[in-house]
């Protein structure tokens, strides 16, 4: 980085041209370096910024580039700054204005007198390169003191520096472009490789950064980072290493040096923890959390970045017990490199699960828990860690690099662990970046143990959300059904909103919309009960009022802690009827397909369930065929802040909207009543196209108490089915409809059977009578005389089933009928 101010020698460009008496005019010139983004904000200030504008990264980064640069005429508003006047300097190329809206679209450079903070009235030097591609950086801006150029440092005038200017060359013409190349990331802000260089690509292609002394001369720009060469730090080593063992003093500048080196060392690590602690985290997602750990230490501490994670934690099946040994299977999640695009990808790709061998050091790191280093792979290890990869030769892309491996605790226990290698001619790790590495995995694991245990419990919540909520056939009786769910906020994803629908006697359906108040498991729990309770309690053919009422005191006895709204609704294909009971909650729709007008219906509100000792009552609405009825919860309408009549004007408008289907209706309510924002509650939505039985695929009959009457039922529903034109089925229905007749007439006493068939997307049949005794399958032995009806039943029928009526029993079956 930027640390040092040494100049470096002339490079002979220019010389004899009057150039400054110090031999400074050309070599390495210390420069700060600004990125700007495309919202005119500045996002990267380097120590160079800091030494020459007096401002710090704290202060400048987020602020508006117009009040901290002076570029002229490259920032959109830069006309006034707080330094005071500038001007691009005279003679530099063509206008700044662009196309852009005030945007640079070629590189300039300037020249700028301007006052700073703590110093007085600075001469800067500046280059800025437009920036394009995917990434939100737009400007990079390059910058010299000028002052520094001068003869006398006190600020003598002298005849060179009215000349020397910033300008461009191509990169062609110096060899110092290489070094531009490979010093620039390194103070470029912490971002992917590809990023970087694309910047430098840019950057190298508009132009080498020059100073012009003359109209022929002109001298290129080596940014000096600060960063003594590691020859020369080798070197100094060595020295006091000699000056130890020979007893004599160490000499003062290794001295100094080592010291500056040790702490400018221990600073820039921990600025780097802390800036990687800031960049991971942002998410509770582990996939992503995954990748912005691996995208915080490339290239910054490593040049390649593996990372694997347990099985069990990928899976996001809960903590993984257990100390690791040969048998555990290891996913690699991510892979972040600075090599050439696709090197690693088919060596080593991401997704693979492997285990590892005792003797390499990813085991000793996963069951030791601590980091380990190897200064070089050699070329033993690396065929030994070869080894692991069938027909791939992974040796050329880890022989002779420095590795660092540590591991990725929570709770000490070891979640993953990260691979971390350097090129070759990169400095190898040391003992400090051990620790530096530990600590940075502890930071990560932790982090990811936060993902994982969000992941964990985010899928139970879905486990259990999804298990409570019904899977409702899209066909029911005489109507078509479509539902949707939405969870609320992803904190509280569990809640208490359902919706069911439920098979009655006659045809009839059964449609529920409920809401337990609250989040969270508990809510969840009850809302299951009360779920299972309605199902129960509908499968006795309830009317709706006496339903919510047994459902109130069910929620009583079970306690007084929640409290629930419920709208029950009963359809009547047949007769066209909705039968339904409200109990605190939101009314419904009831969308008429003759005007296509929507109205809600007015119902008596009734108490939450829960209340007690409040009647219920039941509201009968007819309907016609191709009417729509939308259920839905208050998550839907309701908004903080806001009266909740104008969700429900929102939802009447948006359930009259024509839709081609049931799904395209439901997703047009959702739209319209999401868009409004502030929806933190969850959101349950059932609609029913009630579509109704025409008399004509009705056919009831009404039988005497007497066996001879089994056989007119048997020639009734034949001749019945002949005029439907379902000769195939009429075997079948001819044997099963006999079976229930006959156990009918043999148990009622008083009351008359009744048979009924129904033509729809099945036939359906059913039997009537007065007993409340449910039939059941049972064995019977060759010597019994009952006991296989039903079994011919079950095995003939597509689907049956038996129920209890206010009167008696209903015993059904349905048959499928023949394509057409």
């Amino acid at each position: 980085m930027e640390r040092g101010t040494e100049w470096g020698a002339p490079s002979g460009h220019g010389a004899g041209h009057g150039a400054v008496e110090r031999a400074t005019a050309a070599g390495r010139i210390p420069l700060a370096v600004v990125v700007v983004d495309r919202a005119g904000l500045v996002s990267h200030w380097s120590r160079g910024a800091r030494r020459l504008f007096g401002t710090s990264r704290e202060d400048a980064v987020g602020r508006p580039a117009v009040d901290l640069l002076p570029v002229s005429g490259a920032l959109p508003d830069d006309e006034i700054a707080p330094y005071g006047a500038y001007a691009a300097y005279e003679g530099l190329g063509p206008d700044l204005e662009s196309s852009l809206g005030g945007w640079l679209s070629y590189p300039a450079a300037g020249r700028a007198r301007l006052r700073v903070p703590e110093r007085d009235r600075i001469d800067v030097l500046w280059w800025a390169y437009p920036l394009v591609g995917p990434g939100p950086e737009r400007l990079l801006v390059l910058a010299a003191d000028a002052d520094a150029l001068r003869p006398d440092a006190r600020g003598a005038e002298g005849v060179a520096v009215e000349r020397i200017a910033p300008g461009f060359a191509l990169h062609t013409d110096f060899p110092g472009a290489e070094e531009l190349a490979r010093e620039l990331p390194e103070i470029l802000p912490s971002m992917s490789v590809g990023e970087s260089a694309r910047i430098v690509s840019q950057v190298l292609e508009l132009g080498y950064p020059v100073l012009e002394f003359s109209q022929n001369d002109r001298v290129p720009v080596t940014p000096d980072w600060g960063v003594p060469r590691r020859a020369e730090r080798k070197a100094r080593r060595e020295r006091a290493a000699r000056a130890v063992a020979s007893g004599e003093s160490v000499p003062q500048d290794v001295q100094d040096e080592g010291e500056d080196l040790e702490y400018v060392a221990v600073r820039e690590r921990l600025e780097f923890l802390n800036e990687v602690s800031g960049r991971i985290g942002t998410s509770l997602d582990l996939a992503q959390t995954i990748i912005e750990v691996s995208k915080a230490v490339v290239p910054r501490f490593t040049d390649v970045a593996g990372t694997y994670l347990r099985e069990q934690v990928v899976a996001g099946e809960g903590f993984p017990d257990g100390v690791p040994d040969t048998t555990t299977m290891w996913h690699r999640v991510a892979v972040e490199h600075t090599d050439e695009p696709g090197r690693w990808d088919d060596v080593v790709p991401v997704g693979e699960a492997m285990p590892f061998p005792a003797h390499t050091p990813f085991f000793q790191c996963m069951t030791s828990g601590q980091p380990v280093l190897v200064p070089r792979i050699s070329e033993q290890m690396g065929h030994a860690i070869a080894a692991q990869f069938e027909k791939r030769d992974i040796r050329p892309l880890i022989n002779n690099r420095s590795m660092l491996v540590v591991p990725l605790k929570a709770r000490n226990v070891v979640l993953g662990f990260m691979i971390l290698l350097r090129h070759p001619e990169r400095v190898e790790f040391n003992d400090m970046d051990r620790v530096t590495g530990a600590e940075l995995a502890a930071r990560a694991g932790l982090v990811l143990d936060n993902a994982r245990m969000y992941t964990y419990q985010e899928s139970v919540a879905e486990t259990l959300q999804d298990s409570m909520l019904p899977h409702i056939a899209p066909r029911m009786a005489g109507c078509d059904i479509a539902t949707r769910y939405l969870p609320g906020t992803l904190l509280g994803r569990v809640g208490g909103d359902w919706f069911d629908s439920v098979k009655l006697p006659g045809s009839r359906t059964a449609l529920v919309v409920g809401d337990v108040m609250g989040h969270g498991l508990n809510s969840a729990a009850m809302m299951g009960q009360l779920r299972t309770a309605v199902q129960t309690m509908a499968a006795l053919d309830l009317p709706p009022a006496q339903l919510l009422r047994n459902l109130d005191d069910l929620a009583q006895r079970l306690g007084d802690t929640y409290l629930a709204t419920c709208l029950y609704a009963v359809y009547d294909p047949i007769t066209s009827e909705l039968e339904i009971a409200n109990a605190g909650h939101i009314p419904p729709v009831l969308v008429r397909a003759e005007d296509g007008r929507s109205e809600l219906l007015d119902l008596p509100t009734g108490a939450p369930i829960g209340v007690g000792g409040v009647p219920f009552e039941s509201v009968r609405v007819p309907v016609a065929p191709g009417d729509r009825l939308v259920m839905c919860t208050d998550g839907l309408v309701e908004v903080r802040g806001e009266d909740i009549g104008v969700g429900l004007a929102t939802l009447c408008e948006s359930a009259a909207h024509p839709a081609a289907s049931m799904d395209d209706a439901c997703d047009t309510i959702i739209r319209a009543l999401n868009v409004r924002g502030g929806r933190k509650d969850d959101v349950a939505l059932l609609m029913a196209r009630l579509g109704g039985i025409a008399p004509e695929d009705v056919a009831l009959w009404r039988f005497a108490l007497d066996p001879v009457e089994v056989g007119r039922a048997r020639a009734a529903v034949r001749e019945q089915l002949h005029e439907w034109g379902l000769n195939s089925l009429a075997d079948n229905a001819e044997l099963m409809v006999g079976e229930l007749v006959t156990n009918a007439v043999r148990h009622a006493r008083s009351r008359r059977v009744e048979l009924r068939l129904v033509r729809g997307e099945t036939l359906l049949c059913e039997v009537d009578d007065e007993d409340h005794t449910l039939p059941s399958l049972r064995g019977a032995g060759p010597a019994d005389e009952f006991g296989r009806g039903l079994r011919v039943v079950s095995t003939l029928a597509r689907e049956w089933g038996a129920s209890r009526t206010s009167a008696g029993k209903t015993v059904w079956f349905e048959l499928t009928l023949p394509r057409r």
